[in-house]
């Protein structure tokens, strides 16, 4: 059996130094005779894991950034405090993610140039810091934001092959350094129980995609139609949501539907506003601050008029868009009030866009009154009934009664035995299987999920069937012409077995090579 290779004296010590904080030559670490110790090899196993553990948190940091917005909004209503969090997110994950990829490298090159693998305390205090951080991370995600686990199972369908084959190419690029220690080590046991293991791993590994789903695993012929763009709260990445100019911007990017909450002010008059309070999007705490903190609907129209809805949308920036808008609509951001569902209604007339909305807040003492007084307006508008999408729940049979040309939105999916059958559904995107997508399709039963922003997950929804989709990023999903991807099964078989049978082959290299 040949020597394994090891590597030049100045490589090796510029390595014990970086691994172990201490400055050891080549020559000076044999004449000391240290070596790698039980404790050592499990420490290299905690930092494989930690890297592992923090790879996972990287996905699903890169996962949740079509959701973060929310999270922004959440923030925001809890504390009165706007930053973009998604950008901390990344920074700490590419930080956590960089430490500990640096640190397995260093071990792996250490262990293939014959070197001792004396991790220095410092970094195991750091990686400890880290593996807590990243747990932590993972507790807060499943407490508060629990949907995100169903996100990151949508999303297996959408990265579930090329996951396969980074996965498969990291495992096999491991068979060196495992060579390299095999050859080295003299304990029989752990030679036999670590070959063990990386073969059960490569075994499974091989076999995954009997397990890997994907609506895009298709035929070209078979790809269902674009699904229709809803805009949540108009285009909201191009205007300040909500408003006129943010219906205008939806109806340039082919959005077919103008999707918005409508409130009712003290005074009767129904108008636009998604939040509670009137902090976060207008310039209330200036004009009434002694009155910032009520209810929306406590306000009348009067005053409501002679707030700012724009200004703000500058100033806080809540998506990175805002930096790349032009002068003109500059301008146009600062002139934004909030607008009546009249005056909505009016300009959707005239664009030819149809409008979704629901009637906050659901549980207020004069919400029947507030149904009245909106559907008023809508019959009085003389809009088209069709191009009106009712969601709320409350006093819709008597909606039914009074505007029966208006659609009906469920948001639910259906019941067994349903005395009237749902003909249009809007639900979280986390809520519909893609095998449900294709029923309700087949039943002719229009599905529209949100919110969708990422590309990947329109893609995915696409694929199944969905008929349409509520989204921020209306100007990117516009230009999408085709998914990101789409696949035969027959040349996802034949990547399959060639992707498998190249790793086989470059295993088996490095240990013919030491033999």
């Amino acid at each position: 059996m040949a020597d394994p290779p090891g590597c030049c004296r100045p490589c090796a010590t510029c390595l014990l130094c970086l691994y172990s904080c201490q400055w050891i030559t080549a020559k000076k670490e044999k004449r000391k005779g240290l070596r790698t110790t039980k404790c050592d090899c499990s420490w290299f196993l905690f930092l494989f894991c930690v890297f592992l553990f923090t790879l996972v948190w990287l996905y699903f940091a890169i996962i949740i950034l079509n959701d973060f917005h929310n999270f922004n909004e959440f923030i925001f209503k809890q504390r009165k405090l706007w930053l973009d969090w998604s950008l901390v997110l990344l920074i700490v994950t590419a930080v956590l993610i960089t430490y500990s990829s640096v640190l397995l490298v260093l071990a792996l090159c250490l262990q293939l140039c014959g070197q001792p693998l004396k991790l220095h305390w410092l970094h195991k205090t750091l990686l400890i810091i880290t593996a807590l951080v990243v747990a932590a991370a993972f507790t807060g995600l499943g407490i508060k934001w629990s949907e995100e686990w169903r996100s990151a199972r949508i999303s297996l369908q959408a990265t579930g092959p090329f996951l396969h084959i980074g996965i498969v190419g990291g495992m096999t690029l491991l068979a060196w350094p495992l060579a390299s220690f095999i050859y080295r080590t003299r304990n029989t046991g752990l030679k036999v129980f670590l070959l063990l293991v990386y073969c059960m791993v490569m075994i499974v590994l091989y076999l995954a995609p009997l397990g890997i789903t994907s609506p895009c695993i298709m035929e070209e012929n078979e790809l269902p139609p674009k699904p229709a763009l809803v805009g949540h709260r108009g285009a909201p990445m191009l205007a300040p949501e909500n408003t006129l100019m943010s219906l205008h911007k939806a109806v340039d990017c082919d959005v077919q539907v103008f999707e918005t909450d409508v409130m009712v002010s003290a005074d009767g008059v129904p108008f636009l506003m998604h939040d509670e309070e009137l902090t976060r999007t207008t310039n209330v705490q200036a004009l009434f601050p002694e009155r910032a903190a009520l209810n929306s609907t406590a306000f009348n129209w009067t005053d409501l008029q002679q707030l700012d809805a724009g200004s703000w949308f500058l100033e806080r920036r809540p998506f990175p868009t805002v930096q790349r808008l032009s002068a003109g609509d500059r301008y146009q951001v600062t002139k934004q009030r909030i607008p009546s569902l009249e005056q909505v209604l009016e300009a959707a007339k005239h664009r030819n866009i149809a409008i979704m909305f629901d009637l906050r807040p659901e549980n207020h003492s004069n919400y029947q009154s507030f149904v009245n007084a909106t559907l008023e307006v809508i019959l009085q508008s003389g809009i088209p009934l069709q191009q009106v999408l009712w969601l709320p729940d409350g006093f819709r049979e008597q909606v039914k009664l009074q505007a029966p040309d208006v659609l009906q939105v469920y948001g639910r999916k259906r019941l067994q035995n349903e005395k009237e059958p749902l003909l249009r559904v809007n639900l979280p995107y986390q809520d519909m299987s893609s095998e449900e997508i294709r029923q309700y399709r087949q039943d002719n039963i229009s599905v529209n999920l949100y919110v969708v922003n990422q590309p990947w997950l329109f893609s995915v929804l696409w694929c199944s069937g969905v008929s349409s989709v509520t989204t921020n990023a209306c100007q990117v999903l516009k230009e999408m012409k085709h998914p990101i991807w789409l696949l035969p099964s027959s040349t996802y078989l034949m990547i399959w077995i060639v992707v498998d049978c190249t790793s086989f082959l470059a295993i088996l290299w490095p240990f013919l090579l030491l033999k």
